[in-house]
């Protein structure tokens, strides 16, 4: 996100707060240990970017009087520190990039209150109460729109490990995401299905890249014609460089893994010492403005319904997707071992 369209959203936190407009659910008064000018840091250990989230933190410190101190890495090795840490991490918050994240440590995590659960619908959040989504993020098929159109591309992504796409792919077989999205074929086709897809689109030598973005920019590119990727890194490219960029994200039809709805979500550790201000927290991001701020500023889909979701993305009530508990998205590390399998990691 650039500086300038950060600085817009601080300004609008600012007069929307002195106007009166209910900007965040939270309360700031200085009872539970909020606003102390001797209470410690909230202290998050962040899978998400520093670049998607940190303005949305200086907006919680300036509302609050609060400090954050953030931890920013890949969920993945986050949730690794804190199982290594266990009773004696000093974090607070666990804000994870997708749900295999918060269940991969659901031991460390406290039951959430019903009045924070309520915050987001029943498919978005951890049934065992261990954690809340915060933000919808679909899987896609980005497409160089030079060569393809959507009515070239196959209903299901199990479509893809055919021939026909060798040397037309591209993927990051290393992104949580997508082994999240492999988690959830496992639970929905079974290993043996989800190995032979695998198996399909390592023939068919897909192009490898580290993260979603360059995914996106080969795409664009023309160096391979579509990429596995999460929606709203489209958006990002498209906010810097214009409707001329030549790709587009393309919904699966078929209601499978291809079509997920992951959700980036939050858990609060049981040994937190500050509990009362990460609640606060979690409240403010499924605040109506804190969910504006991912619609408007991430292009994420909004879980909160009285905000308004950006008119770029299709209604998440008219994405095909399939019927898979995001709570069960847990077994990372056997996604891992068959991604070894297959040689799509080393």
């Amino acid at each position: 996100m650039g500086k300038s369209r950060a600085s817009i959203w601080r300004v609008l936190v600012v007069v929307a707060l002195f106007s009166g407009i209910p900007i965040v659910a939270i309360s700031c008064a200085s009872g539970d240990g909020a606003n102390s000018s001797d209470s410690r840091p909230l202290v998050i250990y962040s899978g998400r970017s520093e670049s998607l989230i940190a303005p949305l933190i200086a907006d919680f410190e300036e509302v609050t009087g609060e400090k954050v101190q953030v931890n920013y890495g890949a969920t993945g090795p986050l949730a690794a520190t804190l199982l290594e840490e266990g009773n004696n991490t000093p974090a607070d918050i666990f804000f994870a990039q997708d749900p295999g994240g918060l269940g991969a440590v659901d031991a460390l995590l406290a039951e959430l209150p019903e009045e924070i659960l309520n915050s987001a619908p029943e498919w978005a959040r951890d049934p065992e109460k261990k954690w809340i989504g915060t933000s919808g993020r679909a899987r896609v098929v980005v497409y160089n729109t030079d060569k393809l159109t959507e009515a070239d591309l196959p209903d299901s992504i199990e479509d893809f490990a055919k021939p026909e796409w060798k040397g037309r792919i591209g993927w990051a077989p290393t992104n949580a995401s997508l082994h999240a999205m492999i988690t959830a074929m496992r639970l929905d086709w079974g290993e043996a299905r989800t190995k032979a897809w695998l198996e399909g689109i390592v023939a068919n030598k897909p192009g490898i890249y580290a993260k979603n973005t360059p995914t996106v920019a080969a795409v664009a590119a023309g160096e391979v014609e579509v990429g596995f990727v999460n929606h709203y890194y489209l958006h990002q490219f498209l906010a810097e460089e214009g409707e001329s960029f030549p790709a587009r994200n393309y919904y699966t039809r078929a209601a499978d893994a291809g079509s997920l709805i992951l959700v980036s979500g939050v858990g609060l550790l049981k040994e937190s010492d500050n509990k009362d201000l990460a609640k606060q927290f979690i409240k403010f991001l499924l605040s109506t403005s804190g969910q504006q701020y991912f619609a408007s500023q991430t292009y994420e889909f909004p879980l909160n319904e009285n905000a308004v979701p950006s008119n770029l993305l299709p209604a998440l009530a008219d994405v095909t997707k399939p019927s898979i508990d995001l709570g069960r998205l847990t077994d990372l590390e056997g996604t891992q071992k068959l991604l070894r399998e297959v040689g799509a990691l080393p």
